[in-house]
């Protein structure tokens, strides 16, 4: 079992750039599908320690499901309980790709950023 963990969605082309990119580094993961397996409650919290604390980011706040439950007006008088339960119950909610790994948290992909961060 790899140390690194990404979550993906297959018609992401983000998720595909980044797994194109862990392959080409040579970085051992483990890819799971994020709308069948959202991250877990923990696993969301050391996410959310990485963002500093802003939920928001953990969201995927172009998607429909975010939309379609307008939480763009309800995120800000959430709890961080309730998002996160919202977020482990709902992988269409997170923002992807996401990717856990011993001292790194990595949401959404920005080559720059996870190249400093597992270069």
């Amino acid at each position: 079992m790899s140390s690194l963990t990404v979550y993906t969605y297959k018609n992401c082309d983000s998720c595909r750039r980044a797994v194109k990119w862990l392959h080409a580094a040579g970085l051992a993961f483990e890819e799971r599908p994020i709308r069948e397996t959202p991250p877990s409650p923990a696993e969301l919290r050391t996410m959310l320690a990485a963002c500093a604390g802003d939920i928001r980011r953990l969201f995927n706040t172009s998607g429909l499901d975010y939309r379609v439950l307008k939480l763009g007006a309800k995120l800000p008088a959430m709890s961080e309980a309730e998002a996160i339960a919202l977020l482990a119950g709902n992988g269409n909610l997170v923002k992807r790709p996401f990717l856990l790994g011993p001292g790194v948290a990595l949401v959404g992909f920005d080559e720059k950023s996870w190249a400093a961060a597992l270069g």
